[in-house]
């Protein structure tokens, strides 16, 4: 089987960190397109929100640009990255600052076709 998905969607600099983001990829990893977007509708997360609109785009993509049918997608590659870390700090007791990392995450997704699936629409 060849591991390249047909269809990918980014979302760079998502406001989360992406520790708190990979627990939610490991519910939805390997399933169908479909299953995926069910499980991500009912998780209650920001990680699961931010999945979901990257899984939509994903499907969106693969609709109107190749004609592919969303029934025979399921997910072939999931990743997240750390990306750019915004710096801000607070003021603390005796003239001291503490400093504080906001950390962003850039989410990739990939889409793949079923083996036994027909082909397009």
């Amino acid at each position: 089987m060849n591991n390249k998905a047909l269809v990918y969607s980014k979302f760079n600099n998502a406001g989360i960190s992406p520790k708190k983001v990979a627990p939610v990829m490991d519910l939805v990893r390997g399933k169908n397109a479909n299953e995926a977007k069910l499980v991500l509708l009912f998780d209650r997360t920001k990680a699961g929100a931010l999945l979901l609109k990257t899984l939509k785009s994903a499907i969106a993509n693969a609709k109107n640009n190749l004609n592919i049918n969303v029934d025979d997608l399921f997910i072939s590659h999931l990743q997240v990255n750390e990306g750019r870390k915004m710096k801000t700090g607070m003021f603390a007791a005796k003239g001291r600052f503490r400093p504080l990392l906001k950390r962003r995450s850039h989410i990739i997704l990939g889409l793949s076709k079923k083996e036994g699936s027909k082909g397009e629409k």
